[in-house]
C-alpha cells in the first residue's frame, strides 16, 4: 500500500524540492486516514520550471524517436506491473471503487503504449508546387513547453493522456495536478523520471489552482496549455492566456443527454442510465445528469430506475461490494446537497435518495438523487453539478427529445436507447455534442480516439488518439529547390 507519511516534493529541473507549504491528502472514505503530505508550490517555482523546461526543449525536442518510444514503454510496463498497487492509491485518495482506480491505472498504461507508437508514426507531407522545379515538405515540430492542468476525478488517466502525447512528439512539461489527488499525479511522475525522461523535461509543481495554474496562464515563456476543469477556470485560464496568445486545449463542464425512446429495450436503457448517471459517484464529465424519456414509457421508466437505484451499495472505496464511493470532498457533498435544495426550490420531485448517509467509517457518503417532473429549463437541468444527481424530463416524441437534447450551454457527451434505426442515426448526426452513445452509457471512452466537445464544453484541439497531435505540435512548410 502506497499510503506514507513522507512527504512529497515538487520535480524542478531534475530535482525533487520543498514547497512553500505542505498539504495533506485525505482519504474520503475514511477522514481519519491520511493519504499523502505533499509540498505546495510558489508561483516563483512556476517560473523556475517554465526555465528549466525551455532550456531542455533545445535537446529533447531533436531526440531519437526510439528514445521517446522506449521510455513510454517503460512507464506503460510499471504501470502494469503496479496496477493493483496504483489502483489502491488512486481509490484511497478520490474515492472511486477499486475495480474503477484499478480499470484507470491500466487505462493509464494503454495511452502510455498507444504513444509510444505514435513517436515511430510522426508523418509529414511532400507536395509539388505550383513553381516549377520547387517542391514543398510539410513536417510537424513539437510546440514547446506545455502547461498541463488535470482535475481531480480522474487522477492518472487524465495526466496520461496529455502528458504521453506531449513527450511523444517532443515537448516539455510544467504538470500541476489537482490538489485532491496530488500523491497519485506524484507517483506518475516519478515513474516517468525513472523511465529515463531527462533533467527538466517534465516538472512537477502542486499546490493551488489560484498560484500555480494563474502563474503558468500568464507566462508568456508557456507556448500551450492543456486544461481539464471547470467552465468558470477555463475561461479564467484563457483570458489571462490571451495576453501571449498562448496555444489552448481545454476540456470543461458538461451536462450530458441520455435519450431513452419508447421502443428501447428497458433493461439496457435502465442500465445506461444508471451507469451514466450514477457510477462513479457522478463524478465524470461524461455522466449523463439529464434523462430526456418519451412520454409512453415515463413512469414506468422513472419507477424501475428506482428500483435499480435502492439496490445501489454505497460505502468505503475498497469494499469489493461497494457499488459507488465517496464523494471526494466536503466542498463537493456541500454543492451536491445546495442542487438537491435548488431542484426541489424549482419544483422539481425528488423521487428517490439526495441525502448524505452515514458509512462504516467517517466519509463523504451520499445517497444518488433522482428528480423527476423536471423541465429542461432548471437549473438541475442546465448547470453541471458533478455529483450523483440526474432529472428525468418527459417529452412527447423524438423530436422534442432531440430539441431538449441540445438545449444546453454544454457540447460534450450524448446518448440515445432505441431499436429504431433511423431516430439513432439521426440523433448522431444531429444532437450537438462530440460524443454519441447508441445504446451504450454515454461516460466511457476508448483511448484511441479523439475525445472532445462542442460548445462550452471543449476549446481548442481534441484530445487522444491521433488528433493529439493537432495540439501537441505545429507544421512547418518548406519550399526547395530542385
Amino acid at each position: 500500500m502506497l499510503i506514507t507519511m513522507i512527504v512529497l516534493k515538487n520535480l524542478i529541473d531534475g530535482d525533487w524540492r520543498e514547497g512553500d507549504s505542505i498539504f495533506a491528502s485525505t482519504n474520503p472514505s475514511n477522514l481519519d486516514e491520511i493519504v499523502a503530505q505533499c509540498v505546495s508550490g510558489s508561483a516563483d517555482q512556476v517560473m523556475e520550471s517554465i526555465a528549466a523546461a525551455k532550456t531542455a526543449f533545445a535537446e529533447w525536442s531533436h531526440s531519437s524517436i526510439l528514445l521517446r518510444h522506449d521510455i513510454l514503454m517503460r512507464v506503460a510496463s510499471e504501470l502494469r506491473e503496479r496496477e493493483v498497487e496504483l489502483g489502491r492509491l488512486v481509490s484511497c485518495e478520490q474515492g472511486k471503487t477499486l475495480r474503477e482506480a484499478t480499470a484507470e491505472v491500466v487505462r493509464a498504461a494503454q495511452i502510455f503504449e498507444f504513444f509510444a507508437g505514435e513517436c515511430l508514426r510522426i508523418q509529414g507531407e511532400k507536395l509539388a508546387s505550383v513553381r516549377p522545379g520547387v517542391e514543398v515538405d510539410i513536417t510537424r515540430e513539437a510546440l514547446g513547453v506545455i502547461g498541463l492542468i488535470t482535475p481531480w476525478n480522474i487522477p492518472i488517466a487524465i495526466p496520461a493522456w496529455k502528458i504521453a502525447p506531449a513527450l511523444a512528439y517532443g515537448n516539455c512539461i510544467v504538470f500541476k495536478p489537482a490538489e485532491l489527488v496530488s500523491a497519485t499525479a506524484w507517483h506518475l511522475v516519478d515513474i516517468i523520471c525513472r523511465a529515463g525522461v531527462p533533467q527538466g523535461v517534465l516538472n512537477l509543481v502542486m499546490g493551488s489552482g489560484k498560484v500555480i495554474g494563474s502563474a503558468m496562464a500568464r507566462s508568456p515563456d508557456i507556448d500551450g496549455i492543456s486544461f481539464t476543469g471547470s467552465t468558470t477556470t477555463g475561461r479564467t485560464i484563457a483570458t489571462n492566456c490571451a495576453e501571449h496568445g498562448t496555444k489552448l486545449q481545454m476540456e470543461m463542464g458538461g451536462k450530458n443527454p441520455l435519450v431513452v425512446l419508447a421502443d428501447a429495450d428497458m433493461d439496457l436503457a435502465l442500465d445506461c442510465a444508471i451507469d451514466s448517471a450514477f457510477f462513479a459517484t457522478g463524478q465524470r464529465c461524461t455522466a449523463a445528469s439529464r434523462l430526456i424519456v418519451e412520454d409512453a414509457i415515463h413512469d414506468y421508466f422513472v419507477q424501475a430506475l428506482i428500483e435499480r437505484m435502492k439496490a445501489i451499495k454505497i460505502g468505503h472505496a475498497l469494499d469489493p461490494a461497494t457499488d459507488i464511493g465517496p464523494v471526494v470532498s466536503e466542498g463537493q457533498l456541500e454543492q451536491n446537497l445546495r442542487y438537491i435544495d435548488i431542484g426541489q426550490g424549482e419544483g422539481a420531485t425528488l423521487a428517490f435518495g439526495g441525502s448524505r448517509i452515514e458509512g462504516t467509517t467517517r466519509g463523504y457518503f451520499m445517497q444518488p438523487a433522482l428528480f423527476s417532473s423536471a423541465s429542461n429549463g432548471m437549473r438541475i437541468c442546465q448547470e453541471e453539478i458533478f455529483g450523483p444527481v440526474a432529472a428525468v424530463t418527459r417529452v412527447a416524441d423524438y423530436d422534442e427529445a432531440l430539441q431538449v437534447a441540445n438545449d444546453t450551454q454544454f457540447g460534450l457527451s450524448a446518448g440515445i436507447c432505441t431499436r429504431n434505426l433511423a431516430c439513432a442515426m439521426h440523433f448522431r448526426r444531429n444532437v450537438a455534442a462530440g460524443i454519441v452513445a447508441v445504446n451504450l452509457p454515454t461516460a466511457g471512452a476508448d483511448f484511441h480516439v479523439p475525445f472532445g466537445g462542442r460548445k462550452a464544453s471543449s476549446l481548442g484541439p481534441r484530445e487522444q488518439g491521433r488528433s493529439a497531435i493537432e495540439f501537441y505540435t505545429t507544421t512547418k512548410t518548406s519550399y526547395l529547390r530542385c
